[in-house]
């Protein structure tokens, strides 16, 4: 099952980058999503589907934009 994503949510993934940090901030979505990396600033992309298998959960949602409009 594909996750739920918005811009701006933080996720950690299973296995930790080569600088050691594991929490990820989503900066684009698409087909790939883009993440960069909290503790050393380096982004990258991965696809949906390999998202979903590596990521262990999130850390801290995105605010709704929606709950703003009318």
């Amino acid at each position: 099952m594909l996750v739920e994503l918005q811009v701006d949510d933080i996720v950690r993934l299973r296995k930790p980058h080569p600088c050691g940090g594991t929490d990820w901030r989503v900066v684009r979505l698409g087909a790939d999503i883009g993440l960069k990396c909290q503790n050393c600033g380096r982004r990258i992309l991965l696809p949906r589907r390999e998202l979903a298998r590596r990521m262990k959960g999130w850390v801290e949602k995105a605010a709704s934009t929606t709950a703003g409009q009318s």
